[in-house]
């Protein structure tokens, strides 16, 4: 899978999912997702990242974000993240050995109709894996933050995320969230789509089109594919699996720690 930082493109909305080595469920535990989550603030903090979803399963993460034109804030961001929540979990198991795959994953979404659809199908990924059944079930995703927006360490990036999706204030934000989803759970629009983990780019026609020529001689062996209205840039690829098993009560929200203090 490319690396983030090799596809890097000033002001472009990324989607970024990083899975542990092997499929390990090693983010299993609540401390360890609620670790994760504080070093995802403070990336915010030392790097100005601008987050506007997440949410961290028990074997991978999902991380939606603006870049704002700082050349090294992404990379420099999932380093502190991944390497962080990796050594202190190695340090506590007095394990050895990677922690997360090598490469993370990072698909461009175009800041219209598709950044909504992927703000919901990083919503559902745990009702997905048949965790929950709702996605304020589970604590640890943004979902849960903008629809109980905290008053110290906020990690979601409102004013950026309002302004992409063309709102007026978060009120209407929490509003259309909750119904997407609703929708979403209606539908059963619950499958995985391969479109967010496996492709560079999600979005129109024109958008693909314009991200794969910005790439240059990255985008090179790379195709478009796509119909009424929705387009892909896609590679050949692994295919980005998740193995969440619902009948494990490790994972499930209940086993809670607060991280407040932590970074």
């Amino acid at each position: 899978m490319p690396r983030a930082n090799r596809h890097h493109i000033p002001g472009y909305i990324w989607h970024i999912t990083h899975r542990c080595h092997k499929k390990e469920f090693l983010l299993k535990f609540a401390r360890d997702r609620r670790r994760w989550i504080g070093w995802l603030f403070e990336a915010k903090k030392r790097y100005g990242l601008s987050i506007l979803n997440y949410t961290v399963t028990s074997n991978h993460i999902h991380l939606l974000v603006l870049d704002n034109g700082g050349y090294d804030t992404i990379p420099r961001s999932i380093q502190l993240i991944a390497g962080r929540t990796g050594q202190q979990y190695n340090q506590r198991k007095e394990r050895k050995g990677a922690f997360w795959e090598d490469r993370y994953h990072a698909t461009a979404v175009e800041s219209d109709d598709h950044l909504a659809q992927c703000m919901v199908y990083i919503d559902m990924n745990m009702v997905r894996a048949g965790v929950v059944k709702h996605p304020q079930e589970w604590s640890f995703c943004g979902y849960h933050e903008i629809q109980k927006p905290k008053e110290r360490y906020g990690i979601i990036d409102y004013r950026r995320l309002i302004a992409l999706l063309h709102m007026r204030n978060i009120e209407e934000l929490q509003e259309l969230q909750m119904a997407w989803v609703v929708e979403a759970l209606s539908s059963e629009r619950l499958g995985r789509e391969s479109k967010w983990t496996e492709s560079i780019a999600v979005g129109s026609e024109h958008f693909v089109s314009a991200t794969k020529e910005r790439l240059g001689i990255r985008a090179r062996g790379r195709y478009m594919v796509g119909k009424n209205g929705a387009f892909e840039l896609r590679e050949a690829a692994n295919s980005y699996s998740v193995n969440l098993d619902a009948k494990n009560d490790v994972v499930r929200p209940k086993n809670m720690y607060v991280w407040d203090g932590i970074v």
